[in-house]
């Protein structure tokens, strides 16, 4: 286990959590580790907010471009990864704003086993009648589980089912619990919603100026569009629709700025029922100093 609390950056996509935590790392001589799960992919970089080199200023990044785009996302085989760096880092800073994978990092979570079998048959039926069908049974089974899970997210609601199905238990035993394995300060990075709606729309527009559809056309020969996880990525399915011609180019921007802002709702929710999470405000003069105070406290 790490010499000190493991540091967390936590928040709301185009918050500033990337800044800060390098910020951290300078000053606390620490390493960064991505908790962000599409900046795990190769050649998923200007969608994705991953910083460059410059912007890393030096501090070393693990967890960056380590899958390819036809790799299906895995919480598991990510926690499988990730505890082996906190253990061997000094000063170990965590950074992202997908919650699963935090809490994958540092809680007592356990992750059930699969059966391809099983898993064929619901997707075949996921295909067949659609997330909303399979999302009705989910409720009769489990209906926390249920709750936690958008009647839209067909993947999420296969997984619940397979996981019943295989262990004869709810799904939702196995969800996240606030039990750490890794004691954390985590520093939620704060932005009142109209700031951040803001900063969302001139963030999409700076990527599309970076060359957005450009990074998404390259990615086709490697299977972007097969994808499971990568495919769906925000920025990334909407470019991709324009590149079908389903949707304009004017379509495709505006459908990714509404998504990251409904995005960031569902980060900022899950993140504020954590207890542990200190908020501090993005635009504070002193945000590195409060940041290192509850850090050394």
């Amino acid at each position: 286990m790490g010499k000190q609390p493991v540091i967390a950056v936590v928040g709301p996509t185009a918050a500033g959590k990337s800044d800060l935590a390098v910020d951290l790392a300078l000053r606390l001589g620490g390493e960064c580790i991505n908790t962000d799960s599409m900046q795990l992919y190769r050649g998923m970089d200007i969608g994705t907010a991953k910083l460059d080199e410059t912007e890393r200023r030096g501090v070393k990044h693990h967890l960056l471009d380590i899958w390819d785009v036809t790799v299906t996302a895995s919480v598991a085989e990510y926690q499988r990864l990730v505890r082996p760096l906190m253990d061997a880092i000094d000063v170990p800073i965590l950074v992202g704003g997908s919650g699963l994978y935090v809490r994958a990092a540092l809680d007592d979570l356990e992750f059930p086993g699969t059966d391809a079998g099983i898993r064929a048959g619901l997707e075949a039926e996921l295909a067949e009648r659609g997330s909303g069908a399979l999302h009705a049974r989910l409720r009769e089974k489990d209906p926390a589980a249920a709750a936690a899970i958008l009647p839209s997210n067909g993947r999420r609601i296969v997984r619940a089912l397979e996981v019943i199905e295989l262990t004869g238990r709810p799904f939702s035993a196995n969800m996240p619990s606030y039990d750490a394995v890794y004691p954390s300060v985590q520093l939620g990075v704060e932005v009142p919603r109209p700031v951040l709606d803001e900063r969302i729309e001139l963030r999409v527009r700076r990527m599309w100026e970076a060359g957005l559809v450009d990074e998404v056309r390259g990615l086709l020969p490697h299977g972007l569009a097969h994808g499971r996880t990568a495919s769906r990525a925000l920025g990334y399915a909407q470019v991709l629709r324009f590149l079908d011609g389903e949707w304009s180019e004017d379509q495709a921007f505006e459908e990714t700025v509404r998504a990251t802002r409904r995005f960031a709702r569902r980060q900022e929710s899950w993140f504020r029922r954590d207890p542990r999470v200190v908020w501090l405000p993005f635009d504070a003069p002193d945000l590195l100093r409060q940041a290192l105070d509850r850090v050394e406290t």
